[in-house]
């Protein structure tokens, strides 16, 4: 056993197994270990290091904003939230921002919005419907939420007013839909689920049956948002304009934040009724508004789209060359590929050997969430070593 592993057992509440892997510095799409060893990293810390590692404009926004104001809490205006709301709200079909820590917290928010929209305008209506499979963080609340019987049987009872319907199929949310019924809130590509895409009419569907219903459409757009599937929101690749949208992940750059978007129509908070201590402090915002102004003007999202593209290519090749890889499937830098039988853990460890980080989605899916700032040469370079290893497997 190794010290770092020693000192884990010892310290640590055990909520994850980790990768033998010792990461202590990162730059652009590399990261390196303890013992000075390269690697290709395609999982950029759950698809949050947009930028990838350490980008300079990030850098130089926490160091900045490091020596003037770290935290202030929401009783007062601070420069870096306005600057970061202003830009979202811009460049969304949305209006209103509130900001927190997470995704999980954001999801946890854009449901009290929706109860509270249900209470407003459908008598007192609570319940939202969610998905199977769909994944929404790990509150006690957002287990319920979720519709993955691993992350929520081991914390029963649980909170009630949620619905689990198939994913993709509206007419099950149709036959789900009751008075009760508040919102429906849904992942435009379920990521913890295994990379799972819809059919491309599915969520305009969905909308309208919103609409007809007056109840809340939620995208959590925890993982797809902020570039990652090649708009800079994935709901702009369906036509359609969402009640309230929940950030997180990429939002900060690698820095925690979180963050709801809301329509007009959803903005129903009046003072008192939500908050966070921490949600919105300037450092985050700082690094926040760095990262998006960057993605913004130097268009990162059509870049996703095309390099994602020769991803999903590249990786679809070798699934003609290997018969044990059932479908390669995803958007953007979203990507996942599926096999035949439980090996992802074993491919995944055989490539942190030659040098590539990849995640295992599933017991038979890798999922792929590299920098958005990828190059068709590094993509290359991670095909060449997983067709290694896929050829020691086959």
């Amino acid at each position: 056993m190794t010290d770092w592993q020693g000192k884990e057992q010892k310290y640590f509440l055990r909520t994850v197994n980790r990768v033998p892997v010792v990461l202590v510095r990162g730059e652009g799409m590399h990261v390196w270990d303890d013992e000075g060893r390269e690697y290709l990293d395609f999982v950029g810390g759950w698809a949050v290091n947009n930028l990838g590692h350490c980008h300079p404009v990030v850098v130089e926004a926490i160091v900045n904003q490091s020596h003037t104001l770290l935290q202030a809490s929401n009783q007062f205006y601070t420069i870096p939230q306005l600057q970061l709301a202003e830009l979202l709200v811009e460049h969304s079909c949305l209006h209103r921002v509130f900001f927190c820590n997470s995704g999980a917290e954001a999801n946890e928010g854009a449901i009290k919005l929706a109860r509270k929209y249900g209470k407003l305008y459908r008598g007192g209506a609570y319940e939202v419907i969610t998905t199977m499979q769909s994944f929404h963080g790990r509150t006690l609340a957002m287990t319920a939420a979720t519709g993955q019987e691993k992350f929520y049987l081991p914390y029963t009872p649980l909170p009630v007013g949620f619905a689990h319907v198939e994913y993709d199929n509206v007419e099950a949310i149709r036959q789900a839909t009751t008075p009760n019924t508040c919102a429906i809130m849904l992942e435009p590509v379920q990521g913890e689920g295994g990379v799972n895409v819809p059919h491309s009419d599915y969520l305009k569907e969905v909308h309208c049956w919103c609409d007809q219903q007056d109840i809340l459409l939620i995208l959590d757009e925890v993982q797809t948002g902020i570039g990652r599937t090649g708009t800079l929101f994935a709901y702009e690749q369906c036509g359609i304009e969402p009640d309230i949208v929940t950030l997180g992940k990429g939002l900060g750059g690698g820095v925690p934040l979180g963050g709801i978007l809301a329509s007009e129509k959803a903005a129903v908070f009046e003072p008192g009724d939500h908050g966070s201590t921490m949600g919105g402090n300037p450092l985050a915002c700082a690094a926040g508004y760095a990262n998006l102004k960057f993605i913004l003007e130097n268009n990162i999202p059509q870049h996703t789209m095309q390099v994602g593209q020769y991803f999903f290519a590249r990786l679809m090749e070798l699934k003609q060359e290997f018969s044990f890889i059932t479908e390669v499937r995803g958007r953007g830098l979203l990507l996942a590929l599926s096999f035949d039988s439980p090996i992802a853990e074993e491919v995944l460890l055989s490539c942190c050997k030659r040098g590539l980080l990849v995640n295992r989605v599933k017991p038979d899916a890798l999922r792929f969430m590299p920098p958005l700032i990828i190059t068709e040469a590094e993509i290359d370079r991670a095909i060449e070593i997983l067709n290694g290893v896929l050829r020691e497997k086959g």
